[in-house]
């Protein structure tokens, strides 16, 4: 059961690196939370996936100054917070349900107050 998960993760670590590949190409797809989720899927996957991303250069270019120093440029926080709100508006607008919306809104208030004071901006290099 264990190798089965250890398996399923390194399976989902590749899908959110692939994922994070087309965001460098496509600007509505966000590239460092997928890349983000693809290391945490790698670290419970297997330790050979974990230093063999932590060592690529899309690992060191996009979520290395975020893991250490827990900041991101602003265009990635710009990025994020856009694909997110759109992610968000899909259920805000199919439903009807007045304390769901509520919530919903709370979250992007939370979400947007915690990388406005959270998460450090940093100048690219």
């Amino acid at each position: 059961m264990i190798r089965i998960r250890k398996i399923i993760y390194i399976f989902l670590g590749f899908i959110f690196m692939g994922l994070g590949v087309l965001g460098i190409i496509m600007p509505f797809l966000p590239t460092t939370p997928f890349l983000l989720l693809a290391s945490v899927c790698f670290v419970r996957g297997s330790k050979k996936f974990e230093i063999w991303f932590k060592g690529t250069r899309l690992y060191k270019k996009y979520i290395e100054e975020f893991v250490e120093n827990q900041s991101m440029s602003l265009k990635q926080k710009i990025s994020l917070n856009i694909f997110a709100d759109c992610m968000i508006a899909i259920p805000f607008i199919l439903t009807e349900n007045v304390f769901l919306r509520m919530a919903l809104i709370f979250i992007v208030g939370y979400k947007y107050y915690y990388f406005i004071f959270k998460i450090k901006t940093v100048k690219v290099r």
